[in-house]
């Protein structure tokens, strides 16, 4: 018998998966509350994107973006230093928590959390670019309040078993 996710598809694409992913491991591993927000993610000079792929039953991938500020409250949140830049030690925790989130994330459903793997993290900073995916599945976006700074979460997924 084939693994399949399709009937499963309302519980994946499930946004409230996300909300819970994204309070739980803020929760957990940086000991802060982190929420829903309908606030849109300021502009700032430098933007960092952090990509987690998904492989097996789904294909897709998590992204998590923000500004300078809120990647420096969270770095130094989770590594216990403070941070005036974005150096590697931020691009490094941001890389971990995104990994975290699609790992969290993808634990809600049993059957996506045991045939479905996480590529290692890619971090991009800059400003001006964009990431381009072609016609998903679906697509969850949701962007979360952290101590007065705001980032986003990003499900893309463009390939379901």
């Amino acid at each position: 018998m084939t693994l399949s996710l399709r009937e499963n598809l309302h519980l994946v694409s499930d946004p409230t998966n996300l909300d819970s992913s994204v309070e739980e491991v803020f929760h957990m591993m940086l000991g802060a509350a982190c929420r829903p927000t309908e606030l849109a993610m300021p502009e700032e000079p430098e933007t960092i994107t952090a990509v987690v792929g998904f492989g097996g039953l789904l294909s897709g991938a998590c992204v998590f973006r923000s500004g300078a500020s809120a990647a420096l409250a969270i770095a130094g949140k989770l590594t216990g230093m403070e941070f005036s830049e974005i150096d590697d030690t931020v691009k490094d925790a941001i890389g971990e928590v995104c990994n975290m989130l699609a790992g969290a994330w993808k634990g809600r459903t049993p059957d996506l959390s045991a045939n479905c793997g996480l590529s290692i993290p890619a971090v991009i900073t800059g400003s001006n670019y964009h990431i381009h995916v072609q016609a998903p599945e679906f697509r969850l976006h949701h962007v979360y309040e952290f101590e007065s700074t705001v980032f986003e979460v990003t499900i893309i997924c463009d390939g379901l078993q």
